[in-house]
């Protein structure tokens, strides 16, 4: 009943900034929670960060500091703004929400931090 896209990946410098997008098919206002993860090469899927319907914010505490999670009502879009970027930053970025007691996911994007 969600589908979740997510958009911006590709390769990036260290010690650059980036930013994500995830558009949701539905009213962002009308989703719990949105999240962004992370799943690296060999490891298991992380929880990176989250906003609520409230607009509060949380983050995993490898990112805090250097990532922010913001949305844009009118254009349905969750982001997620990277900077320092680290090599170990490297992994499959996937955008999550809960609507009515299930979890969905978008398909992934991979960012590619080079040294």
């Amino acid at each position: 009943q969600v589908q979740l896209v997510e958009s911006g990946g590709g390769l990036v410098q260290a010690g650059g900034s980036h930013r994500l997008g995830c558009a949701a098919s539905r009213d962002i206002g009308s989703l719990e929670t949105t999240e962004w993860w992370r799943q690296a090469p060999g490891k298991q899927r992380v929880w990176v960060a989250t906003i609520t319907q409230g607009s509060s914010t949380a983050y995993g505490d490898s990112v805090r500091g250097r990532f922010t999670i913001s949305r844009d009502s009118a254009k349905n879009t969750v982001y997620l703004q990277i900077n320092g970027l680290k090599p170990e930053d490297t992994g499959v970025y996937f955008c999550a929400s809960w609507y009515q007691g299930s979890h969905y996911w978008g398909q992934g994007t991979q960012v590619t931090v080079s040294s």
